[in-house]
Parts: C-alpha cells; structure tokens; sequence
C-alpha cells in the first residue's frame, strides 16, 4: 500500500473498557492480535488510553480512504466488530458497533504517545 497517494477520509472508532489490573495485559494483547492486522490494511492508526478508577478506556481510531476499503477489511457490514478471541476475557462489555465518522477537516500533526505503538517501533527501527 502506497500511504503517501492515498488520504483518509473516513475513521472507525471503536471503543472497549477492561478492569484496571488487565489493562497493560490488554494493551499489549491487542496490539498484536488487533492493532497490527490493522496498521497492515488502515491508512494510520491510533490507539488511546484512559486510566480511570477502577476502570481502563481503549479507544482505537483507523484512517481509510473510503467505505469500501474499510469493508474489504472489516466485512459487508463496517460498523460491525472483528471480536479478538480473548477479548471477552478481557473486556467489560463487548462493544456491539465501532463508530464510522467522515473526515470533514484534518490539520496539523496528530500523533504522538509514548505507548506500545511507540515501544514497538522503536524496537524495530533500533534493529
């Protein structure tokens, strides 16, 4: 995939809580078993956390250029959920839809963290 030709112009959202104690677990799991089949396919990725209480919020945003290419992804139905296999081991509740959202205006940089996403390709870019 070529990113620099394509711009996005929609974002799925999907959003998931877990127990605070699971939350590290959790991150580090869905990385791999979610997050990389996505970096593979989205246009970009991000991926937010928000420890609060007794309770951890995840919150993962995808860039696509079209509806279409997130169902190739994502199946007939782009507002339905790709369930990992543990997470009804981890999750509180399974979300029953991700949220599909028109790119309207874009600026600036937009990134960042000091994550896994960010551990990990620092590992990979330090050889």
């Amino acid at each position: 995939m070529n990113d620099e030709l394509k711009r996005p112009r929609i974002a799925r959202i999907w959003r998931g809580r877990t127990r605070r104690e699971r939350a590290d677990e959790y991150e580090a799991y869905s990385y791999e078993a979610g997050i990389k089949p996505l970096i593979d396919n989205a246009i970009g990725v991000q991926v937010l956390r928000e420890d609060k209480g007794e309770e951890t919020e995840f919150v993962v945003i995808s860039y696509w250029e079209s509806i279409e290419a997130m169902s190739r992804f994502a199946g007939d139905d782009p507002t339905g959920i790709r369930h990992l296999e543990r997470d009804p081991e981890f999750l509180i509740d399974l979300p029953q839809h991700v949220q599909t959202l028109r790119i309207i205006v874009s600026h600036g940089d937009t990134g960042g963290g000091d994550g896994m996403l960010d551990r990990c390709f620092q590992s990979v870019t330090s050889g």
